[in-house]
């Protein structure tokens, strides 16, 4: 079936498609009817920079995952110890 025949598909099955239908519909392309604006503040912009630039130069410092667990479960014991 070519695209343009799907469209036509659609169009005609959403004429008389229920309600619940067409907001399932809606809801699935909701995303790309009315993509969804990211507006970051100067600030933030700045930290994110200087963030990829450290890991780019390798100034940062990083984890592995095993080590990220073992962090956030010892900050997680001490929390629950307080």
């Amino acid at each position: 079936m070519t695209v343009i025949a799907m469209r036509k598909k659609i169009t005609e099955y959403l004429q008389t498609a229920d309600e619940k239908d067409v907001k399932a519909v809606y809801t699935f392309v909701e995303n790309k009817i009315e993509p969804v604006a990211c507006v970051i503040d100067d600030e933030t912009y700045k930290e994110l920079e200087r963030r990829t630039k450290s890991f780019l130069d390798g100034s940062a410092k990083m984890y592995t995952l095993e080590e990220a667990r073992k962090i956030a479960r010892e900050r997680f014991k001490e929390k629950s110890k307080q």
